[in-house]
């Protein structure tokens, strides 16, 4: 397991500023709105939480990272 902060995951992957992870560790569990459940995005695993810290294993999050490659990385450009 390698743990990172919101902010050293960043560092490490500067295509996710903090504001987008931080949306993303919000969507990770499904969750209750007006229209009924609202799917989660998958990265649940990826989170541990101690307290009010938050951290995202690296390896899981690399790997969350290649299962959301859709259908189309194999059209040619």
């Amino acid at each position: 397991m390698n743990p990172l902060t919101v902010r050293q995951l960043s560092e490490r992957f500067p295509a996710f500023s903090e504001p987008a992870l931080r949306n993303l560790i919000f969507c990770a569990k499904p969750r209750p709105s007006s229209k009924g459940i609202i799917p989660g995005n998958g990265l649940a695993p990826a989170i541990i939480r101690i307290g009010k810290k938050v951290l995202i294993d690296v390896e899981q999050f690399q790997d969350w990272l290649r299962s959301q490659q859709g259908g189309s990385h194999g059209a040619s450009a």
